[in-house]
């Protein structure tokens, strides 16, 4: 699994972040993208961050 964030859609609200911050973590005003490949053991937290982000920046693929 992968994850992606857009940053022209990211609002920078950190839920991302609190959500799953093995994944994610802030650069600046946006949510960023800490690892490539998704362990699978934070897969869910993944998805669950990705469905909770107001601003839908987030996409996930397998």
């Amino acid at each position: 699994m992968k994850a992606k964030i857009n940053k022209e859609l990211c609002t920078g609200d950190g839920l991302c972040v609190e959500t799953c911050p093995e994944v994610f973590e802030m650069d600046g005003d946006t949510a960023r993208v800490k690892i490539n490949k998704i362990p699978e053991i934070f897969e869910g937290k993944c998805q669950e961050a990705a469905e909770g982000c107001p601003s839908e920046a987030i996409s996930v693929e397998e």
